[in-house]
């Protein structure tokens, strides 16, 4: 640090404002170009964790009562099939681009697989299976998809019957 300024103290007047100049000026960049952006960035993530836990907390609230919900009391539409049903809510919500093939399971059950569907989107569909149609998850397996909020399900459907 001795170094430095001796450094500095044996530069002429002209030379010292230039390089304090310099040094101000790079010093402003640092600041504007990458601790504000950063700082605004943690911020934002810091919401959106903050909504997810909100999120998340709400759907450990409702689960109790979405799984004592009786088959007997959705809407009656035994009129359409299983994979009728599926098939044409999915795409109402949004998620006709990731729907894979879907297959007939065992017992009336439906295989369905979703690529790269929002994750938000998946949980809300799901959500308005159960409480509109009655059907309900037997089980799903969720990955990530490679991009935030992104994911890839294979999930195994069972209708009210």
């Amino acid at each position: 640090m001795d170094s430095l300024v001796a450094w500095f103290q044996g530069l002429g007047a002209r030379e010292r404002r230039f390089v304090a100049g310099g040094a101000i000026g790079a010093a402003v960049l640092l600041v504007f170009a990458v601790l504000l952006p950063l700082d605004s960035s943690v911020a934002r993530a810091h919401a959106r964790l903050a909504r997810k836990e909100a999120d998340l907390a709400w759907m450990q609230s409702v689960a109790p009562q979405l799984s004592a919900m009786s088959p007997a009391s959705a809407a009656p539409n035994s009129q359409r099939s299983l994979i009728a049903i599926v098939e044409s809510s999915a795409r109402e919500a949004g998620l006709g681009s990731a729907l894979g093939p879907s297959e007939a399971g065992n017992q009336g059950g439906l295989r369905v697989r979703l690529d790269k569907a929002q994750f938000d989107i998946v949980i809300g569909w799901l959500a308005r299976l159960a409480d509109q149609q009655g059907i309900r998850v037997e089980s799903a397996t969720i990955d990530n998809a490679g991009s935030p909020g992104l994911v890839n399900a294979g999930i195994v459907l069972r209708g009210r019957h």
